[in-house]
């Protein structure tokens, strides 16, 4: 992507140079920023974009995964002392106070730190995408040799060639604008009305409650929030009120979180786990409190995570490799241009042709169809992976799948069906108990303020179990509903008959409660025994059991919900009690717990297992609990041997991050930027190539730096735009496909680029032999290019090629020593071939030691042709080609047409104009002779190549 415009990150000594000079905090944060950055960074605009353009010829450094960046250290450092310090001394450090700012102050730091946005988003101009879409060295390759061709009067091939470009610069053109349109999205976060605390007055100062857009907050604001709030900056909390945040759009969790203002933090607690600090992007649940902005704009921690989305990635091993390519055939085109321009001009001393000739070597010596095959080869495979109700954005991400050996997912809804299914009910010793189910069944049946998927599991358990709970029996009297403050909910039931038989009245009175199982214990005084059918006081003793039966279920992968009961009289559920709960819900009688399982998809296992088959091996990366993420991976079938948490990565040093990440298979409690640097780690210690699965705000960081970022259709609108594939299903059986695809994908095109450049490079060389020999053209400029153009069209149908078992079994990879070494030993034996030929048609066919210039074309041209054409059957598997392994049907086709195209020319109409002549049968019968000898010694070669290679490399 890289195509934002991103703020770049003030220093701290602008926001904070007001702090004491003697304040240790002050001391530690703040130095080491100067204010004329962007004083230098304007001046120095011109010469950085001229480094920029010439840093493009240079591979990108790689990203340390292991380590957070220095921005990401300020921001840590700065919200951990706020979290530590006391009320008065966080005034200090953002120089406010207890009034709040006042609006004078208030709009001059708005003028000094900026708009309070999280990212700058602008859209790049089309000419910049175009030129980033048209910047590459077979495009201005093929545009320079097309200017030539135009020059030189040979206008259809400069044509052919330009609509070469044209078709490869548009698609990149398209994609790269496509993709441009990532960051738009975080624009959610900064459009709400905040409430902030001001103060006026020139002589007595009035505290005043305004309301302003999210963008005019600033450092020292006091806000006021309640529920449906988003935090408008990063905030240290100053008073709270049974505070629950929603941080999912950091950590992708979607339980809620308390917070209180009433407690100091220490450094050893993860950053995302401070109770006193709220962050941007965050919301309020429930409860009420008041805040101090402390950092706003680029310095809250969300900017500072999503300030990598968009940069440019590093170039992946196959991009180097075929820039390389391109440069060592440009290198080899100069020079053997040049000598063959010299040669035929101090030969025939007529320099318009000797350059004509030039540069029909040249074109016969450049891939003219790289960028249409591999485009074609990509869109063939997205055309695939749409049958398979996947969208395809980013067509490279096809030939990556090919390559990827590494599968990041989330937990929940990619392994896990997402929703809760109930599996056990259990008293407080951890027995099996039905009155714990049946009077939880009688909750979830009566409550009608709002249902949750507890609930269904809950009467789905019950209804398809068999039990009989006869709930008509029971008619509803009130309900107390569930709130994120209390964290439980209770029904009053009544019914006619006594179920405890403790009572004489006709009808009873019982509350039912269930919810949180810290907050249902909360409100209990007894609890039952029901083997021995007698209440006793709830004591430390009780509640140590409890916590080790809990704790075994949590272990287990289990969510947990308490259920208590209590009989009532008929004056304690009045009306007027009921309008206080802390009245009703106390001293109540515990009866258990009801333990629930997000289970694992059944196409889950079989397809993670499939693609282990196929050298995948898969991690989980999750925000969620490490006992729930273990409990998941047994059932499906990940190894959990090595497990690591997020807090516990950010106590290790760079080496030891690397060898954690490298060995753990399940990491869990992770930030989204720890998401980030374990894909970094794996993409440049490990130099893998890496998959990322996940449909949250917080998988977006890892999403845009995974080599293919992969989403679903449900997903949050930023993972979306920053995926390159989009899953229509939460299937990983459409990733076996893709995989599989992709190295289709990546087979077919390293098929091409092996041929072109064995073939060219060899016929290149066997045409300057030629020149040198002969002293006449071997071909004509004009029998060069209509050579060239058949055997062009004929390489069109390689995407449709099929490939061999073995070679979609395991990732691929673009080899920096594999693919030298080939070519090193396959382009001599096409070499040899040609000058057989050459040799054989001199001696056999030339009378009194001259050779008919005519006949030798006409013989040169039908050999080079069907050299080229046959070459890829060899290539193109390590079988025998042709008789343990045929290609497909298109391939067969496609070869046999173009051979029977190039043998008929010289017969045909056309040959006559080309200046070709007729040739006898014995050179036919030679043909046959020398392409047996052919598929023979390259047949050995490549065996022998094959055991060097894999011996030696």
């Amino acid at each position: 992507m890289g195509s934002f415009k991103f703020f770049r990150f003030l220093s701290f000594r602008t926001q904070f140079d007001f702090l004491p000079s003697s304040n240790p905090v002050h001391e530690d944060l703040v130095k080491g920023g100067s204010s004329n950055t962007n004083h230098r960074h304007r001046n120095g605009s011109f010469l950085n974009s001229i480094f920029g353009f010439l840093r493009r010829f240079k591979s990108r450094a790689k990203t340390d995964g292991g380590s957070k960046t220095e921005e990401e250290e300020k921001v840590y450092s700065w919200l951990y002392a706020l979290a530590r310090s006391e009320r008065s001394l966080c005034f200090e450090y953002v120089r406010s106070t207890e009034r709040g700012l006042s609006f004078t102050e208030a709009e001059r730091r708005l003028k000094e730190n900026g708009p309070n946005i999280p990212l700058e988003y602008t859209f790049p101009s089309s000419w910049h995408l175009l030129w980033n879409a048209f910047f590459h060295p077979f495009n201005i390759i093929l545009i320079v040799l097309s200017a030539l061709s135009y020059i030189t009067s040979d206008n259809p091939n400069g044509c052919i060639m330009l609509v070469l470009v044209f078709i490869s610069v548009s698609l990149r053109f398209y994609q790269e604008y496509s993709s441009s349109k990532a960051a738009m999205q975080l624009s959610e976060y900064v459009r709400c009305p905040v409430k902030v605390q001001r103060c006026a007055g020139r002589v007595v100062q009035t505290e005043l409650i305004v309301q302003v857009d999210q963008r005019d907050v600033v450092p020292g604001d006091i806000v006021i929030f309640e529920p449906g709030d988003l935090f408008p900056g990063d905030v240290r909390l100053l008073t709270s009120k049974h505070l629950v945040v929603s941080q999912s759009s950091l950590t992708g969790e979607s339980w809620p979180t308390e917070k209180t203002a009433d407690v100091r933090e220490d450094r050893s607690t993860p950053l995302l786990e401070l109770k006193n600090i709220c962050f941007m992007g965050t919301n309020v649940v429930s409860g009420i409190g008041t805040g101090l902005v402390v950092s706003t704009g680029s310095k809250t921690y969300i900017s500072t995570i999503f300030s990598t989305i968009g940069k440019h990635k590093p170039a992946d091993s196959f991009e180097k490799g075929i820039r390389q390519i391109s440069y060592v055939l440009v290198g080899v085109m100069l020079v053997v241009v040049t000598i063959m321009i010299l040669v035929e001009y101090f030969t025939f001393y007529d320099l318009s042709e000797s350059t004509l000739f030039g540069i029909s070597v040249a074109c016969a010596l450049t891939p003219q169809m790289l960028p249409l095959i591999i485009n074609a080869s990509l869109a063939k495979g997205a055309l695939a992976m749409a049958r398979e109700r996947c969208i395809v954005k980013s067509l490279s991400a096809i030939r990556d799948m090919g390559c990827m050996d590494i599968l990041c997912i989330d937990k929940t809804g990619t392994l896990t069906m997402n929703r809760a299914i109930m599996v056990n009910h259990l008293d407080s010793w951890g027995a099996p108990r039905e009155k714990v189910l049946h009077f939880a069944f009688l909750n979830s049946y009566f409550k009608t303020d709002q249902k949750y998927p507890l609930d269904d599991a809950i009467l789905a358990y019950v209804y398809t179990n068999g039990f009989r709970f006869q709930p008509s029996k029971w008619r509803k009297i009130d309900e107390i509903p569930f709130d994120f403050i209390r964290r439980r909910v209770s029904v009053i039931l009544e019914t006619e008959s006594d179920p405890e038989g403790r009572y004489s009245q006709r009808f009873h009175r019982l509350m039912i409660t269930k919810g949180a199982l810290e907050e249902v214990m909360k409100v209990c005084s007894h609890v039952e025994h029901v083997d021995r059918g007698e209440i006793t006081a709830f004591s430390a003793e009780h509640h140590h059991r409890i916590i080790n039966v809990v704790e075994e279920l949590s272990n287990e992968g289990l969510r947990v919900i308490g259920v208590a009961i209590k009989n009532l009289q008929q004056t304690e559920s009045s009306e007027q009690n009921m309008e206080n709960e802390d009245v009703v819900e106390f001293d109540m009688v515990f009866l258990g717990v009801i333990a629930f399982f997000d289970p694992p998809k059944d196409s889950a296992k079989q397809a993670l297992w499939q693609l282990a088959e196929k050298g995948v091996k898969a991690k989980v990366l999750t925000g969620d609990s490490l006992s729930l993420a273990i409990k998941i991976c047994q059932e499906i079938g990940i190894r959990t041997i090595h497990v690591t948490t997020g807090p516990e990565l950010e106590q290790l040093d760079l080496d030891e991050f690397h060898e954690r990440v490298k060995k753990a298979t399940v990491l869990a409690r992770l930030t989204p930027s720890q998401k980030l640097r374990v894909v970094q780690s794996l993409q440049t210690d490990g130099d893998h190539v890496v998959g990322f699965l996940g449909d949250g705000i917080n998988d977006s960081l890892a999403l845009d730096a995974a080599n293919v970022g992969i989403s679903v259709d449900s997903a949050a609108s930023v993972a979306k735009d920053l995926a390159d594939i989009i899953l229509l299903e939460k299937d990983l059986n459409v990733l076996v496909a893709g995989v599989e695809q992709g190295r289709l994908t990546f087979g077919n095109t390293m098929k091409y680029i092996k041929l072109s450049v064995i073939a060219n490079l060899g016929s290149v060389l066997s045409l300057f032999i030629a020149t040198l020999v002969l002293r006449f053209e071997p071909l004509t400029p004009k029998q060069l290019l209509v050579q060239n153009f058949l055997y062009s069209v004929g390489q069109i149908v390689i995407p449709w090629d099929k490939m061999e078992e073995d070679y979609v079994q395991i990732p691929q990879k673009w080899s920096t020593k594999g693919l030298p070494m080939f070519i090193l030993w396959n382009s001599p034996v096409c070499t040899l071939c040609d000058v057989a030929t050459i040799l054989f048609v001199w001696f056999y066919y030339s009378s009194g030691n001259k050779l008919s210039s005519t006949f030798f074309r006409s013989a040169y041209f039908i050999e080079g042709l069907l050299m080229q054409t046959l070459i890829y059957h060899l290539i193109r598997t390590e079988k025998i080609p042709f008789i343990t392994e045929i290609a497909s049907w298109p391939v067969v086709a496609s070869t046999v047409l173009i051979a029977a195209i190039g043998i008929a020319i010289p017969f045909s109409i056309l040959g006559d104009f080309m200046g070709f002549t007729d040739l006898p049968l014995s050179y036919f019968g030679f043909l046959v002779v020398l392409f047996i000898g052919y598929f023979t010694v390259g047949q050995v070669v490549k065996r022998i190549y094959i055991m060097v290679y894999k011996k030696w490399f």
